[in-house]
Order: structure tokens, then sequence, then C-alpha cells
């Protein structure tokens, strides 16, 4: 199928927050959004041009879904293997399935990591309790047991403080394959966002560094308080992953920061194949958001330089934090965006507000 077809109409797998903000960065550069997902609630409904509410494994309604837009793409790493197959037999899927099957698969991943010459923590699979002792034996306490699949904001993972955790922890992953992982002594968290264009140029935003209440990221500040080295290694390992990866699109690498007797060396903790809520601070601080940088490169428009303007911190609002919205309305330099969900629950990301100063020289 040809790479060269002109794009005009995007598709994309997920229909929540990350997908509504893909749709709105696409419709300023005259791309139209079809969002397929199984929630008829889903606040991305509310900006596509066409909705696609089905199963991810519907066939009949992933081929109609495939037969009215010109790419794929999704807002989400647990995309069913077997849906992107289906898919990419119809239509080009950006990113690719490799992406996919990498990020999806904690142990994959770490191996990809490490295959890549990228520092990770100490991790082996564990798929039982001897296991779990065996590779305790070898990393040590403290540790985290995770399961491989479908963890996200801390969930699907147990802390391994001592023997007395060992029985808990295994019991947590009810028989999933699980990785058990070393514990980084970090400094702090930070990220890095990379875009790779459909000709292989890559182009990567300034660093944030991150901050996580309750497992879930509550601020991201630019500039990360980091030095310029560490900062060119973060960016250097997001663009090296995205090539690795052949990626199109939007890749989020989060990264640890340790701080040790010759300096600050960096240790990878995971790759998320998509917009991450770290870079949602773009919108307002930078020449083109995270979303324009996904939506240009999966059309395989050029990719522009992603200039910051402004130093910014992004804060996430979580349930009643939603509360605070008419404050922040009046607030200066306050950008705020709502994901236009309905119901208010603990944990639940209800928007965030970025909040700009003038840039540091």
């Amino acid at each position: 199928m040809s790479e060269t077809k002109t794009i005009r109409t995007v598709g994309i797998l997920g229909g929540g927050q990350l997908g509504r903000m893909l749709a709105l960065a696409g419709a300023r550069l005259g791309l139209a959004s079809v969002v397929f997902c199984p929630d008829e609630a889903s606040p991305a409904f509310d900006v596509a041009r066409e909705a696609f509410i089905a199963d991810y494994d519907d066939e009949q309604a992933l081929a109609d879904f495939a037969a009215s837009v010109d790419v794929v793409t999704y807002e989400f790493e647990n995309v069913p293997a077997a849906t992107a197959a289906f898919l990419e037999a119809r239509v080009p899927v950006r990113p690719g399935r490799l992406a996919l099957e990498t990020s999806q698969d904690r142990l994959t991943e770490k191996t990809f990591l490490s295959g890549l010459g990228i520092p990770t923590a100490p991790f082996r699979a564990v798929l039982d309790k001897a296991e779990l002792a065996a590779a305790l034996e070898e990393i040590g306490y403290p540790a985290i047991l995770k399961t491989r699949r479908f963890g996200y904001d801390g969930k699907g993972q147990v802390k391994i403080r001592g023997p007395q955790d060992v029985d808990t922890a295994i019991e947590a992953m009810r028989g999933a394959p699980a990785i058990l992982e070393g514990l980084v002594p970090f400094a702090r968290e930070i990220s890095v966002i990379a875009a790779r264009g459909l000709d292989g140029t890559s182009i990567t935003f300034d660093v944030p560094e991150n901050e996580h209440r309750d497992h879930i990221l509550k601020f991201s500040r630019v500039p990360a308080d980091i030095s310029e080295p560490t900062a060119a290694a973060a960016r250097a390992i997001g663009a090296k992953v995205a090539e690795a990866l052949d990626y199109v699109g939007v890749v989020a690498v989060e990264l640890f920061v340790v701080e040790g007797a010759d300096g600050e060396t960096l240790v990878a903790n995971e790759i998320a194949p998509r917009v991450h809520n770290s870079g949602h601070w773009t919108e307002t601080a930078c020449v083109i958001s995270q979303f324009e940088a996904h939506m240009r490169a999966v059309a395989g428009l050029p990719l522009a330089a992603p200039t910051r303007h402004s130093d910014v911190v992004m804060e996430n609002l979580i349930g009643d934090d939603v509360a605070a919205v008419p404050r922040i309305l009046a607030e200066p330099g306050a950008s705020l965006h709502l994901y236009g969900k309905s119901e208010v629950r603990a944990g639940r990301k209800m928007g965030h507000v970025n909040r700009i100063t003038p840039r540091r020289v």
C-alpha cells in the first residue's frame, strides 16, 4: 500500500483524553478524526467527525473503521495485537506493531532497552514463588514485583521490602506472568518526549521533571532541575528508542535521574508508545504541542522544531481537584484544559492546567 497517499482522515483507537487532544490538534491541521472505542461515554467522541462504538475484536466494525480513514493511530498502548494486525492489512497503522509489542510487556521492554545499551533497573522474569525467590536472591531487597502486562498509575505492582512480603506479592499477581525489578535510588523522575516522522526525521521536546502523588502524575515542571549534559543524554535516549522501533509519531520514555559521586546518570523506567501525560505542558509553552507533532508525523507532514517559549508547570486535576476550576479560570498565566468527563472519581484525571512564566535565559 502506498506511503505517499495524502492523509485527510486519521483513525484513533481509544477515546480517552489523549484521543480527544489528538483530534483537537489534528483539526488545526485540517485533519478529520474518527475515534474507535468500546465506551460510549468516551470524551474523544465529542470532538471527532465520527465515532465507532464497538469492541476491539469486532472485525466488521474494525473493517468499516479502516474503510473510513486514511491512517490509524492509537492513544493507549494496550491495543490488542490482533486488532493492530487486522487493521494493518487494510490501512497504515502508525506507530507500527513493533512499538506495541515492545511496550505491552515489561520484560520485552526492559530487554529491548538493555539491548540498546540504555541502563535499566536489574530485572528478572517471575512465573511462580520459586522463581521469585531465585530472583530476589540475585537482585536483593527492596524490589518491586510487577505484572508484565496491563499495569499503569501504580496498578499491578507490589513493593517487596523483605521476606515477609513475598507471599502477599505473589498472591497479588494472581498467576499472571511477572517481572521483578530492583529499586532504583533516584533523585528525581524525568521523561523525554520524542517525535519521529515518516521520513525518519526526529525531534525531542525539552525535558520535564515529574512529580507523582499516589503513583499518579501530579506535576510536570519545565525546565527540569538537571544539568544540560543530562538533558542532552535524555533527548538522545528518546531519539534512539524511536529509531530502533522504526517509530512514526510521539513516543515517551520515562527516566530516573540517579545522583552519584561522578554526577547524574540516567536509568530508563518504561516506554509509552503514544503521547504522554508528562507532555501536556507543550500545549501552552511550545510553538507546537506533542499532539500536533504526533498528528503531523502519522499524516506524513513535516515536523517543526518544538521551540519552547515559556517556563511551565503542568498540574493534573485528579478527582475532586476539578472543583478548583473557577479559581483557575481567574488565575493569571493559567491555561485550563478539561477532558469533558461527566463523572468525578477518586484517582480519575479530569483535566490539567498549565501555568506559564517567562522563560529564564
